[in-house]
């Protein structure tokens, strides 16, 4: 209860001083009336989510999800405001007392504050403000499909040209737009790509909440199958269950549905893709992350029945099993497939120029194509969303690989 009302009264207090500035730049009252009226629309919004909303657990989605992502918004808008006035009132304040102590008026007073400068401040804090507005009900179905062609010196012939989709962090509890996410899938089926490759993550907490997007990923087409591994939020270890029974009856549902789905699930196993006269094998194992993430991949176990020598594609959730583990086995993987960052949901990608999100100072490793030590990842950005419910600038992707036999010179 403490932390709540310290929470609201801080609140109020950016408000009020967000606030003044209103008042500088737009004389009109109702204008004011409604700033006020969002603020509180927005806090009270929240507290209910937050203490009489759904189910206790680490993850937001749905109703909570919006509440924290409207309270991020004004927040953004609020603290970005702030920085400019607080440097103004500083300049005002010593102003004021440099004046009492040697003007000629003994009386202490405030220079009055600039309007040019609040307009600077609002009008910059705007921006922000528009785009998480913005990645709220449009980025996050701005599906891109991004295409990379990766080339390998022992890539076996028949395979010159295969293709692959990858998509990742489905994360079906989030969804709201059955719409935008027809339109995604079919987007992948226009790939017509020669296998599909689910990295994890396909839902928040629990298996209910992709029950009634199935019908929609079951459609998904590729002529070799469609394959898929386990991400973090798939074993349910976000939120309480009553028993251990459930928690451990709500995976093998999960197993369970993306069998009936079409996809061939990869538990620390693997699978020969073959073609012609070659094969390649197809590695998946269950989540493997740095930190306090879930650390059920054996990447021991899922390679016992392979040879050394194959040509392997490896599908593991999270990119930090790659940094850790992936790259100084000395099986060797040609290309490894992962998500679990997305991005952060936030960040500035301009091809050629910039790449940045602050999730990078996370994961080295964060979205994209890298190579070390003659081996590839690709980080997917994700196909779905999770706690702010949108994408700015880190937009849900579909990636394409094109397998390709490096020419000799």
């Amino acid at each position: 209860m403490l932390r709540w009302i310290v929470f609201v009264i801080v609140y109020i207090g950016l408000s009020v001083y967000v606030l003044q500035a209103l008042k500088t730049v737009v004389r009109q009252p109702w204008w004011h009336y409604l700033y006020i009226t969002i603020a509180l629309v927005v806090l009270i919004n929240f507290i209910y989510q937050f203490t009489a909303g759904e189910e206790a657990g680490r993850v937001l989605s749905g109703p909570k999800s919006y509440a924290f992502g409207f309270l991020l918004t004004v927040l953004t808008f609020k603290i970005i405001t702030i920085l400019f006035l607080f440097s103004e009132d500083i300049f005002r304040i010593g102003t004021g007392v440099y004046q009492k102590i040697f003007g000629a008026s003994q009386e202490f007073s405030l220079p009055q504050r600039r309007r040019f400068l609040s307009i600077i401040a609002l009008g910059i804090a705007a921006i922000p403000f528009g785009a998480l507005l913005y990645g709220m009900f449009k980025g996050k179905y701005n599906f891109k499909v991004l295409k990379y062609d990766l080339e390998f010196d022992d890539l076996p012939d028949d395979f010159n040209g295969y293709q692959i989709t990858q998509i990742s962090d489905i994360h079906s509890g989030s969804f709201d737009n059955r719409k935008k996410i027809a339109y995604a899938v079919d987007l992948i089926n226009q790939q017509k790509s020669d296998a599909i490759l689910f990295t994890g993550d396909m839902v928040n907490n629990k298996t209910e909440e992709m029950i009634p997007w199935a019908d929609l990923f079951a459609t998904l087409e590729a002529k070799d199958g469609k394959f898929s591994v386990l991400g973090n939020h798939d074993y349910g270890d976000y939120i309480q269950w009553e028993t251990e029974a459930l928690k451990s009856q709500n995976l093998q549902d999960l197993k369970d549905l993306q069998k009936e789905m079409g996809f061939d699930l990869l538990l620390n196993e693997h699978r020969y893709l073959r073609k012609g006269k070659d094969k390649i094998a197809l590695i998946g194992v269950e989540n493997w992350g740095k930190g306090g993430f879930k650390k059920a991949g054996d990447l021991q176990k899922a390679t016992a029945l392979i040879d050394k020598d194959d040509f392997k594609i490896l599908m593991s959730h999270d990119p930090s099993h790659w940094e850790e583990e992936v790259i100084h086995d000395d099986k060797h993987f040609h290309l490894t497939l992962s998500g679990h960052t997305h991005g952060m949901q936030f960040g500035i990608e301009i091809p050629g120029w910039i790449k940045w999100s602050p999730v990078k100072w996370r994961y080295k490793y964060w979205a994209g194509i890298y190579t070390e030590l003659g081996q590839f990842i690709n980080v997917n950005r994700g196909f779905g969303f999770l706690g702010y419910p949108g994408r700015v600038g880190i937009w849900p992707e579909i990636t394409v690989i094109t397998l390709k036999k490096k020419a000799l010179t």
